[in-house]
């Protein structure tokens, strides 16, 4: 088998994943910008991951927050906490990302992580010209709604990328799903974080390493 178009989910398979404990203290922060200095720790729970409409509706009539100036000044708080991050060096691209200027096909980026942070990595590690469109999360309560395994962003990158014969490389499930859920082939890859676990639904390849990519696509 081989393709014409790879895309990539960007924390966990491009870049290190932030750490919970950074995303959940920028979530405290968006609380006390609103003026909530001891939150429900189960409400920062909620909205540092997995994030639902539904579930921004009830913090914000809880804390009498107006729901999207709250969702919005979350999602700036939190990308600029994983900016911090990689400024400092702590989230950083993992060393096969080279191997990928080898690959002479197209390569684009789908991330369920906010667009403004995704913009912000590629030009910090200087890595937007590798590829060829990169899709994260408006700043939007129903960008939730659009998320993995949603294939809603991996479809726009498809048509920005006029593929034909596609695969999405991700660490999750979600990445798998939405694969499947796009019509084309997935590849899990097992980064230290990934090693040992067990899937539950199967992709079309199960790999080690990004430079797995070059027999893979026929390279």
């Amino acid at each position: 088998m081989s393709y014409d178009t790879v895309v990539f989910d960007n924390d966990g398979v491009l870049v290190g994943r932030t750490r919970f404990d950074v995303l959940r203290e920028a979530t405290e922060e968006t609380f006390a910008k609103f003026g909530v200095s001891e939150p429900n720790p189960d409400h920062v729970e909620d909205m540092t991951i997995g994030a639902t409409p539904s579930g921004v509706a009830t913090v914000s009539d809880v804390y009498d927050f107006d729901p999207e100036q709250f969702w919005r000044t979350r999602d700036s708080t939190v990308s600029e906490a994983q900016q911090d991050e990689a400024r400092a060096e702590r989230k950083t691209p993992y060393e096969d990302i080279d191997t990928l200027a080898d690959l002479d096909i197209s390569m684009g980026i789908v991330s369920s992580n906010q667009q403004e942070t995704v913009d912000f990595l590629l030009e910090h590690f200087e890595l937007a010209g590798m590829f060829d469109t990169a899709y994260g999360r408006e700043a939007t309560i129903e960008s939730l709604t659009l998320r993995k395994p949603n294939p809603h962003y991996l479809n726009r990158a498809l048509a920005d990328l006029d593929a034909e014969s596609a695969l999405y490389v991700g660490d999750n499930e979600s990445d798998i799903q939405a694969a499947e859920n796009a019509g084309i082939d997935s590849a899990f890859i097992r980064r230290p974080h990934r090693s040992d676990w067990e899937l539950n639904t199967w992709p079309t390849w199960d790999i080690d390493s990004l430079d797995d990519l070059h027999e893979i696509c026929g390279v």
